[in-house]
């Protein structure tokens, strides 16, 4: 799934190329690409038209094109990118992709938006704009998650309070997206091997101090993978010109089952979490003893 510097790498591309242009006309293409749009396609593409995007937003992993003066109630695009959508900026003389589910075209007859996914679980709806649990207004169906380690607004001791306060395991709070949110799996591991945490470590046992280092961890990884134009595993996650990622080259344990330790040589770990997996190296964190 798209981790938070792929969804900032988009939002940057819209911001750039869909701001302040008037949608003339709304295609969908099929309908699962606007399941979450309870109404149906046709709703969904007669309260587009006539629409000014005025702004691209997003907090954590998820994504939003706000709509008119975006006050409160005000409607928003939100993007479920699920694990292949893409959001395209394409010339409307360009050939279609072969999954193309909904298209935007503006009225100025420049680039088109395209909505790309080759397996469905993504899509596009239209919500109107709430206060979220975090500050700020957000599309009503995130309006509960929390502020990410990269927003100017983010508190880092309000979340290392929340985190501590969950009786669970420390990985399984980062990717609470009510606590803190942004973090995936990959993202999660890479935070607490900088850290120097293991990812099963209670929060209740968790110091202020390591809350701070893992979460400060987690803004940095986040940050450099941004520089770096996101995580790329999957030809399909891409900016809004058709570009990857590659600081999947740069990971320190996520992946690297076997592979020696970027910092003191010991084989990492593979360990099933989640119906997922969690990497970790077993010397520099060392499983947490368990409770008797």
């Amino acid at each position: 799934m798209p981790e938070l510097p792929e969804v900032e790498v988009v939002r940057r591309g819209l911001a750039d190329h869909v701001l302040d242009r008037t949608i003339a006309e709304v295609t969908v293409a099929h309908p699962r690409a606007v399941r979450r749009h309870v109404a149906g396609g046709e709703d969904f593409a007669a309260r587009l038209k006539g629409r000014t995007i005025s702004a691209a937003r997003r907090r954590g992993k998820y994504l939003w094109l706000e709509l008119d003066s975006a006050g409160p109630g005000d409607d928003a695009i939100l993007a479920h990118l699920g694990m292949s959508g893409q959001m395209l900026v394409a010339t409307p003389d360009r050939p279609d992709e072969k999954h193309l589910r909904i298209r935007l075209r503006f009225d100025d007859e420049g680039p088109e938006l395209r909505f790309v996914d080759q397996r469905t679980f993504g899509g596009l709806s239209v919500h109107p704009l709430t206060e979220g649990a975090g500050g700020g207004l957000l599309p009503q169906p995130v309006a509960h998650i929390g502020r990410d380690p990269m927003d100017p607004l983010f508190s880092l001791d309000d979340a290392v309070a929340g985190m501590r306060r969950r009786r669970t395991e420390i990985k399984r709070a980062l990717l609470d997206q009510t606590v803190v949110s942004g973090i995936g799996n990959i993202y999660a591991d890479e935070a607490l091997w900088r850290a120097r945490l293991h990812g099963a470590r209670p929060t209740e046992k968790l110091t202020r101090k390591q809350g701070v280092a893992v979460l400060e961890a987690a803004s940095e990884v986040m940050a450099e993978a941004l520089d770096q134009g996101g995580t790329s595993f999957d030809a399909l996650y891409v900016n809004v010109n058709g570009a990857s990622g590659y600081f999947d080259r740069s990971l320190a344990v996520y992946g690297r089952t076997d592979e020696p330790c970027r910092r003191c040589g010991t084989p990492i770990r593979r360990e099933a979490f989640m119906n997922r997996s969690s990497f970790s190296c077993p010397r520099c964190q060392p499983r947490p003893r368990a409770v008797r």
